[in-house]
């Protein structure tokens, strides 16, 4: 039986290692994303969460009469069946296929399952499922439905070749992620122009981890050096996809070294990880056999099974879907007003990509404090609640998270930047601390109040910034003011809002 492993002057390059390799790649993340959302999902979007689903679709369902309506703009199976106890159990089967998917690769009916059930959460999710890696799983296990080996009655030997059409549209929306986000950065902020932006972003972005103090020190030629890499990586080295076998595989191998960076350098949830699984499609079988171990790479067949015409069909109507569906990106990727991380049909099949438009200056944290002072003034005895991940305590180490996601403390990153009017979740959230929750104290690192709530909260608003080298803590900063003024249910207004909220 022969090899994977294709040598150049042997022939045109083949797939079956670069399929069978990127599949358990992408299964991986999909079981990481599956995992976070198991253990975060209750407190969230439960029945007794800061978005319950089931209010959230009661919503839509008021708003549209129709059912074509209500699938479009929220298109998921949870119209079937919305309790706590289904979702999760649709949680758990998602990890469970994706588990089975990176031993086995899966075949074409587990991949719709994997693929259908995290969009049915995702168009679900609201707030905290409002992030561009969220479509890219959308639009990458869409794919792999395809590229997966039919379903096979004499089990999950994959007989069919590795579609070659699938592999182009893999670096097409690899193409859309990378471009996509170099173009928006040089719209977005004069710092990615003028070679400053990592002057700050190693200290502003949502989660640093202990790296990221290190990197913010580099000289700064050294960082002005790493905003080109940033450019090459995400302008240059996208459009080497779309050439032949070396050229590609030098694109890939660029943009893997660059999200390697992004990896050590700070805590940005398994969009990195999803983007070098993204890169597996750029390599054939003569490269990635010369990079993998001999015995993995000699344990993948390569068979000379021609596709049947049902798969060819479809294969082809897929990249004419595709084609259409682009056009929306496309234009999106050409307009002076580009919008990051953008959906432009109601599954997200095709979708546009963008990162970090630009760099927030100063590192704006919140801090919740409670007390059991009867009088919430500023002598009174406040203590701190701990986020995950976000930094708290001076002494406090940040925390190496990726590939998993807080979703409370990603959310928290945002709302320091704007104000609690605008942030009613947030406010809610310290309405359920107030009451002791379990459910909102799970989201949260282990604090003072495990056992009882405090009589009061308010959020103070500081200016975080690295602490010099050498000492006990990581973290200098400096009050700016309350976020949110002391609060407590024993203020019918707050009782109101509360009641309000949890029925709008």
């Amino acid at each position: 039986m022969p090899s994977a492993k294709v040598d150049k002057a042997q022939g045109p390059s083949t797939f079956w290692l670069t399929r069978w390799l990127f599949l358990r790649a992408l299964a991986l993340v999909f079981l990481v994303a599956y995992l976070s959302l198991i253990w975060q999902f209750k407190p969230l979007l439960g029945s007794d969460g800061l978005m319950p689903v089931a209010l959230f679709l009661s919503r839509v369902k008021a708003a549209f009469p129709g059912w074509g309506a209500r699938l479009r703009a929220a298109p998921s199976l949870f119209w079937l069946a919305n309790s706590d106890g289904a979702m999760l159990a649709c949680a758990w089967l998602g990890a469970a296929l994706s588990a089975f998917s990176v031993v086995f690769g899966g075949d074409a009916p587990v991949w719709a399952a994997i693929w259908a059930l995290y969009a049915s959460f995702v168009h679900v999710g609201q707030l905290f499922y409002g992030y561009g890696w969220e479509t890219m799983m959308i639009e990458a296990g869409f794919l792999a439905i395809f590229l997966a080996p039919p379903l096979r009655l004499d089990g999950l030997s994959p007989k069919d070749p590795p579609p070659r059409a699938l592999l182009w549209l893999y670096r097409w929306m690899l193409f859309r992620v990378m471009f996509g986000a170099g173009l928006i950065k040089l719209r977005g902020d004069s710092c990615w122009r003028n070679l400053t932006c990592l002057y700050y972003h190693f200290e502003t972005q949502p989660i640093p981890n202990p790296l990221s103090p290190w990197f913010s020190r580099l000289p700064h030629a050294v960082l002005r050096g790493g905003v080109l890499f940033n450019h090459l990586a995400e302008l240059l080295a996208p459009w080497l996809l779309f050439a032949p076998r070396v050229g590609a595989a030098a694109g890939g191998a660029v943009i893997v070294a660059f999200q390697l960076v992004l990896i050590a350098s700070g805590n940005l949830s398994w969009l990195n990880w999803l983007t070098i699984a993204l890169c597996l499609p750029a390599f054939d079988d003569s490269l990635l056999g010369r990079i993998l171990p001999k015995r993995l790479a000699a344990r993948v067949p390569a068979r000379a099974d021609a596709p049947s015409r049902a798969r060819t069909g479809v294969v082809w109507a897929l990249v004419a879907l595709v084609a259409v569906l682009s056009v929306a990106p496309i234009q999106n990727l050409l307009s002076p007003r580009q919008a990051m991380n953008a959906s432009f049909d109601p599954i997200g099949l095709v979708n546009a990509y963008g990162a970090f438009g630009s760099v927030g200056r100063r590192r704006l944290q919140l801090v919740l404090e409670g007390t059991d002072d009867p009088l919430p003034g500023e002598g009174a005895d406040w203590k701190e609640y701990r986020f995950r991940c976000q930094p708290g305590p001076l002494d406090r180490r940040p925390c190496v998270i990726s590939p998993f996601q807080p979703r409370l403390d990603w959310q928290a990153w945002f709302a320091a930047m704007s104000d609690y009017r605008h942030e009613p979740w947030l406010v809610y959230f310290v309405c359920k601390l107030l009451a002791g929750d379990r459910g909102a104290l799970s989201l949260l690192a282990p604090g003072p109040f495990e056992d009882r709530p405090p009589r009061y909260i308010r959020a103070v608003l500081y200016r975080y910034r690295f602490a010099p080298p050498g000492g006990p803590d990581w973290w200098t900063r400096r009050r700016l003011g309350l976020w949110l003024p002391p609060v407590s249910l024993s203020d019918p207004g707050l009782r109101a809002f509360a009641r309000d909220y949890a029925s709008r």
